[in-house]
């Protein structure tokens, strides 16, 4: 946290008045002189009407103002970026607090430079001498709310150890409980002490329902949870909603599981405390109150009942059978479902999975609505055109996650392999399999059914053709082929493209040349301080036109003698 931007104290009426102002302004327009300051803190709320994240924090700045407001010792005061009168009045009339007038754009300019603010939203925390407490209160705010007042190096650290005490100490109390509740809520709104939960193993669903994913994985964790308690399991399942609507958040729940109250300020500070990154996320708490795992959504997803009681040993025991799994694969058992035994053709037919077993085959997941997935797609269908000439034991199959039918037969129809039916329910399940976070994706299956490289995308820019099979041993033979062809190129040289620094030959991933304006990979005369790339054959081409010329000038016309620059009769 900055103890303070500039080391020193500043007087409020220095800092916040001009030659002809000596008031703030409210949003009724009273004013309000600046000497009414004296002797209380302030924040300087540097912020916009167009800035979506500043009206996003503006809510919670106002709840934390409101309340320290009944002290009569805290002010916060608005230094606006809005460009027009309208807009300024607009987004202050929401606000409770005062504010620089609009018009004086020399004052908000100043303490823009004066405080480095960078961006927005920005609070800045004084103290009544005016000294700098902190430039990070929005973070502040965020995190501690009115618990951080009086926003002193002393009172965060204070949270911070009081956090990282009931880190070591957790329970499902410190989790759950805040200073204003001690419940949870079940669907239809009735309160269930916290302590209820005491000595049962509990998933805090970390949900937003208008999130698909979100939206898809509640029906699996309510079929878990039900076959459990059927069973008679000590499991409890708490959301934890990330929504902004209150209809959304009660579809976030099934009818028996718990919640905190929809907009709690705990949701927000659990997702940072479990330092939230996806979703959906189900953190297991267990019966003593420890973390027992961190994210168990795939599992549940995956194994269904079979993966509690959540304890590492259970993981374990799991992790070993995916290892099984894995050792006995076959394309069959990658893409048969029960009667979801086929793909389908350029017309529709149906193709039968096991007509493509011994085949070396590419699941590719990929979406019309995707641009680097409509950039990809050019590239593959030239290599397949390529690799399918010379082996005729090789087929793609294209997973779509386009979102309808329509797009979905557009895109196809510029690919020439095989597909997934739109709307497959294999699709889901594959995704999973294979861990698929985002497109395009290129999955490598070989003609015995195991997985020869999950990251085939790479492969095909890399190397193109070259790639097939796809496989370590492949790519081994590349690898020797490309040190093998650098070995009678120099190391460095200069080129007339690019004549401020020596080019060195350096090992690339994929880059566009310089000179002809190809992609090209692998290998680069490169300048790494001007991002500089030249395929090898433009690099050389050059580097060969100079040698034969220089050779074309040593011979000499018979009866002439070539001096320098100057050719005369013998």
């Amino acid at each position: 946290m900055s103890e303070t931007i500039d080391g020193d104290s500043h007087d409020f009426n220095s800092l916040l008045s001009s030659s002809d102002r000596d008031f703030l302004v409210r949003n009724n327009a009273d004013q309000v002189k600046i000497d009414s300051l004296k002797g209380k803190k302030l924040g300087l709320y540097f912020s916009a009407s167009w800035c979506g994240p500043c009206r996003r924090f503006t809510p919670d700045l106002i709840e934390v103002y409101s309340e320290l407001s009944k002290k009569g010792d805290f002010e916060v005061i608005f230094v606006s970026a809005d460009e027009d009168e309208e807009s300024f009045n607009g987004y202050f009339s929401k606000m409770p607090w005062l504010a620089i007038p609009f018009s004086d754009l020399e004052t908000r300019k100043t303490l823009d430079e004066k405080f480095k603010v960078m961006g927005i939203p920005h609070l800045v925390l004084l103290d009544e001498h005016g000294k700098v407490l902190t430039d990070e209160g929005v973070e502040i705010i965020r995190e501690y709310g009115v618990e951080g007042y009086p926003f002193t190096s002393e009172k965060i650290q204070e949270l911070k150890d009081f956090e990282e005490k009931a880190r070591k100490e957790q329970s499902i109390k410190t989790i759950l409980v805040s200073r204003s509740r001690d419940y949870v809520v079940t669907s239809d709104g009735n309160k269930v002490p916290v302590s209820e939960l005491e000595g049962k193993t509990v998933g805090l669903c970390f949900s937003a329902s208008s999130f698909k994913p979100s939206a898809d994985f509640t029906p699996k964790l309510a079929e878990v949870y039900k076959k459990l308690k059927e069973k008679g399991e000590n499991f409890e399942v708490v959301i934890i909603s990330l929504e902004d609507e209150e209809e959304s958040f009660k579809e976030s729940f099934a009818a028996q599981w718990l919640a905190l109250p929809f907009k709690d300020k705990s949701c927000e500070k659990l997702a940072r405390y479990f330092e939230l990154s996806t979703l959906p996320t189900v953190v297991i708490i267990g019966p003593d109150g420890k973390t027992l795992h961190p994210n168990a959504a795939d599992a549940i997803e995956e194994h269904g009942v079979e993966v509690y009681p959540f304890t590492p040993e259970k993981f374990a025991e799991l992790k070993e059978i995916e290892k099984a799994k894995e050792a006995a694969q076959t394309l069959e058992s990658v893409l048969i479902s029960g009667d979801l035994d086929y793909v389908i053709g350029k017309d529709g037919a149906k193709v039968k999975v096991t007509d493509l077993v011994g085949k070396t085959v590419l699941l590719y997941f990929s979406a019309h609505w995707c641009p680097p997935c409509r950039g990809f797609t050019p590239k593959l269908a030239e290599v397949y055109k390529k690799i399918k000439e010379k082996y005729e034991a090789f087929e793609v199959v294209f997973i779509s996650s386009d979102r309808d039918q329509t797009s979905f037969e557009e895109y196809y129809s510029e690919m020439p392999w095989l597909a997934l039916p739109f709307g497959d329910a294999r699709k889901s399940s594959l995704s999973r399999k294979f861990k698929v976070q985002g497109i395009p994706k290129l999955v490598a299956i070989g003609p015995t059914g195991q997985t020869v490289s999950t990251e085939a995308r790479n492969l095909v820019i890399a190397h193109g053709a070259d790639a097939y099979p796809f496989t370590e041993e492949r790519l081994k033979e590349i690898e020797a082929q490309y040190e093998e062809m650098a070995k009678e190129w120099p190391q460095k040289l200069k080129h007339e493209l690019h004549e401020e620094h020596e080019l060195e030959l350096t090992r690339r991933g994929s880059f566009v040349c310089d000179k002809c304006g190809e992609q090209g990979g692998v290998w680069s005369f490169y300048c790494g301080e001007c991002d500089f790339d030249l395929h090898p054959k433009c690099a050389l081409e050059k580097d060969k036109e100079t040698k034969a010329d220089a050779e074309e000038e040593g011979k000499t016309k018979e009866g002439w003698v070539c001096d320098g620059e100057v050719c005369t009769r013998a």
